[in-house]
Order: C-alpha cells, then structure tokens, then sequence
C-alpha cells in the first residue's frame, strides 16, 4: 500500500466486534510507536497496553465525552511520556499516537484516539489525574492521550482526495 493510501484508509473507529486484536498485531503496533521520532532521540514514552475489561471500563469514564466506547474495544494503549525524560512529552506522545494509528489501519485494526490531556471528566475533575490514579503511575509522567484498539464492527469507508478542504492552504509570497 502507498502512504497516500494509508492515509486516505486512516479513520477513528468507535466501534468493534468481539473479535480479540491478535498479538502479532499489537506487536506491529507497539513497534510503530518505538519507532516514531522524539525530540533529540530522548524517547520519553512508555506505552501500557490494558486488556483488562474492568480497567477499560474504568477508563471510559475519565472524560465527560469522548471516550465512552473505550469500555467495548479489545484492548487499549495508554501513551505516558516521562517528564524527567523530556520537556517534548506533548509532541513526542503525539508523534507515537499518531504512528501507532497509522500502524492499525495499514493492518486492519480499527483505532481511536482519545484525548486526555487538557480534558475533564463529568465531575470537572481532570482527566489526567484520574487515568494516572487508574494505571497507578507517579506525577511526573504525563498523559496526551490512550489509543482505543479492536476490529473494526463493519466497513470503514476511507476518506477521498475530495474530501480535502484545500481552503485550509495560504501560500505565502
């Protein structure tokens, strides 16, 4: 597959069937994200793969929207970035999330990203803080977001070029 075509398949998919993401896949996936670039090669993520269906539970309802599905997929990745590592923890987890979804749609396993950094929970309390109480993590490791992982429950149509908003682009002269 072409990068372009990778890209156009990219989708956030909120909803999976029982199937179980295999190991093999969740290695392709993992490796994705060690792979990514990090400022000055300092790697400060660390990646936690939950499988457990109560701590996914549990992390669904950290955010008052946006991230309810997360009780039903397979599994999920909770992107931590040391801060003691690296003051880029926001750009070196976003550059993981981001090849790890990559990484999915090229080997057919639907993803979503969910955004913790920054978000709240029902209750106003921060989201953050909840998801670090949930994994059991100390303070100076920092969440961006986790990376919700199953197969996908029915066609994921791809984007087209059509789609593009080219009203987006300012050249500058």
């Amino acid at each position: 597959m072409e990068y372009k075509d990778l890209l156009l398949k990219r989708r956030s998919v909120r909803k999976f069937t029982d199937e179980d993401v295999t190991k093999d896949q969740l290695n392709q996936i993992l490796q994705a994200g060690l792979l990514a670039p990090t400022s000055r090669n300092r790697k400060p993520c660390n990646f936690l793969v939950v499988s457990n269906k109560k701590t996914l539970k549990e992390l669904s309802e950290v955010k008052e929207h946006g991230s309810k599905f997360l009780a039903d997929a397979n599994k999920a990745i909770v992107v931590i970035a040391n801060t003691l590592v690296a003051d880029t923890w926001i750009e070196d987890s976003s550059i993981a999330l981001s090849f790890m979804h990559l990484m999915a749609a090229d080997i057919g396993v639907g993803s979503c990203w969910i955004q913790i950094h920054m978000r709240k929970s029902s209750d106003g309390e921060d989201a953050e803080k909840l998801v670090r109480d949930i994994v059991k993590i100390d303070d100076y490791f920092r969440i961006v977001g986790i990376l919700a992982l199953g197969i996908p429950d029915g066609d994921v149509k791809p984007h087209t070029l059509e789609d593009i908003d080219k009203t987006n682009i300012h050249f500058l002269v």
